[in-house]
């Protein structure tokens, strides 16, 4: 059958940002081929949470850890963690940002020319220093897997493409005031297209994969006039 080209059977695949909107998709799609979802996120009780989700419909030994991506030593520490647990690691999903829904936020934070320092680094911390330090370290164990394995960075069109800063106007607002798609998502989706680039030749002779993803807009909730722009 077509499906069989599609089987993950008890491959050990890291998903970073695992609790939200996308991360619980790509952990749905592991499980559902016969792989076992390592979900990360900073909440234990949410990655616990969709790990028994998971287990008691697919029954595939899902299991959460709470792991700041930001901080070395921890992903150090868990990618050991797995190795010694499962015997190998097949596969990680660069999945993890910060991604503020502007629209529904009633300040102008987002302007470039309001756009604190701060939020710059924190934005770029856990997008691109985050997929660096696990594909450094989980990536690493991969390369070690005598079958090799895949590496998964999820960009965006905006990785590609400039945003569309009508999209989020609001009627009644000026210009200086309205919000916009931050300048951050657009670089760090972008960073994440070189890091690709990067990785698909690095472990090459290892047989380590890697490419990205670049969903366009994903619809979540948002207003029915965004959706209809």
């Amino acid at each position: 059958m077509l499906e069989n080209i599609f089987r993950l059977d008890k491959k050990i695949i890291v998903i970073t940002g695992a609790s939200g909107f996308l991360g619980r998709k790509h952990a749905e799609a592991i499980a559902s081929y016969g792989g076992v979802p390592i979900l990360l996120d900073l909440s234990k009780q949410s990655v616990d949470n969709l790990a028994d989700d998971l287990n008691a419909k697919y029954n595939i030994g899902a299991v959460g850890f709470s792991i700041d991506i930001t901080n070395e030593e921890a992903i150090k520490e868990n990618s050991v963690q797995l190795i010694e647990h499962f015997g190998k690691i097949d596969g990680l999903i660069n999945n993890a940002a910060n991604n503020p829904k502007v629209e529904s936020n009633e300040t102008n934070f987002s302007r470039l020319e309001n756009f604190s320092l701060n939020e710059w680094n924190q934005d770029l911390s856990v997008g691109l220093t985050g997929s660096f330090l696990c594909s450094k370290h989980y990536g690493h164990a991969i390369s070690k897997n005598p079958n090799g394995g895949s590496i998964i960075n999820i960009s965006s069109d905006l990785g590609l493409i400039g945003p569309d800063q009508r999209l989020y106007s609001k009627h009644g607002l000026a210009d200086n005031q309205q919000a916009v798609k931050p300048i951050t998502y657009s670089v760090v989706k972008t960073g994440l297209l070189g890091l690709t680039r990067y990785l698909a030749t690095y472990w090459a002779e290892q047989n380590v994969r890697c490419n990205a993803i670049c969903p366009g807009g994903v619809e979540n909730g948002q207003p029915e006039t965004f959706i209809r722009s």
